[in-house]
């Protein structure tokens, strides 16, 4: 018989502790030595054929085996259960523990102790999390600051929460690490911020001083729609747009140019910006979007 005929079905498809596998007689520690199996943590085992080493949820869900009473996944990885991807390849899942708790150190284990009132944990897509309110809270105060900021935005994006339900809750917990952090990037935070990168570079334009934007403005002219722009200064007709990846494919470069000239039409001037504009050429182009405002802003003046 081969060995995939001997894999049980319900071992075929997540991780599973050996342990009591084996104690219930479904496998033996003889066939865990196989190559049928993946080791994934002390006693944690998953089928060959389930096991995805970029996965994240395939992590959580080994580690969420592992966990003590009353700890939980939290921090980036709960955000990534929620929908927000913050991780990179082989991010360790972060888990929070109760003050009392134990749990063995792991490099795919990323622990954090705190203390975790019964109203800030729930159960979601099966396993234990933070709740978004305190997910938020927790990544919204861990440096660096465009960071905490992209975290924040792109959980309230995600509409798991809203912006003044995650202020009263910070607001009723002022003493906490962090927290004069926390209350900064609430100043700052956009919900209809569509991406970290656009995120980023708001945050650099703003830092820069050249004054609030308007995010997600639309664009009309002689009462028609003419476009949505990512960060505006409606009253001088400018708009800042961050360009991803997906403006290189040909179908979408044809729609980005029809929409320039049209916004060009509008009398708006439109700057555009890469990642590597945002990251590694911040101050051109905060001279660019500076030079852009003065123009306009003299024009106005005559």
């Amino acid at each position: 018989m081969s060995t995939r005929a001997r894999v049980p079905r319900d071992l075929s498809a997540w991780p599973f502790r050996a342990s009591r596998a084996v104690a219930e007689g479904r496998i033996t520690r003889r066939m865990l030595r196989g190559p049928t199996w993946v080791r994934l943590l002390p006693d944690v085992y998953v089928h060959r054929d389930a096991h995805r080493a970029d996965d994240h949820r395939m992590w959580c869900e080994a580690v969420a085996l592992r966990l003590p009473a009353g700890a939980v996944v939290a921090g980036r990885s709960a955000a990534w259960l929620f929908g927000v991807d913050l991780i990179t390849r082989n991010h360790p899942v972060t888990v929070l523990l109760p003050t009392t708790a134990r749990l063995r150190p792991h490099p795919r284990l990323s622990i954090v102790r705190s203390p975790l009132p019964d109203e800030d944990h729930t159960r979601f897509a099966g396993l234990p999390v933070t709740t978004t309110l305190r997910t938020a809270f927790d990544l919204g105060r861990q440096g660096p600051r465009v960071e905490a900021l992209v975290a924040v935005n792109a959980l309230l994006r995600r509409r798991v929460m809203k912006l003044p339900a995650l202020r009263d809750y910070a607001a009723a917990r002022p003493g906490w690490p962090g927290s004069s952090l926390l209350r900064e990037v609430l100043t700052l935070a956009e919900p209809l911020s569509e991406s970290p990168m656009e995120t980023r570079l708001r945050l650099l334009l703003l830092d820069a001083g050249l004054g609030a934007l308007v995010a997600q403005h639309e664009v009309r002219h002689g009462g028609r729609f003419v476009a949505r722009v990512d960060l505006a200064w409606p009253a001088l007709r400018i708009a800042v747009e961050y360009d991803g990846d997906h403006h290189r494919e040909r179908a979408q470069f044809r729609r980005d140019v029809a929409r320039l000239n049209a916004l060009r039409a509008a009398g708006w001037i439109v700057l555009r910006f890469t990642a590597d504009d945002v990251l590694r050429r911040p101050e051109a182009t905060v001279a660019l979007v500076r030079q852009a405002l003065a123009e306009r802003r003299t024009i106005r003046s005559r």
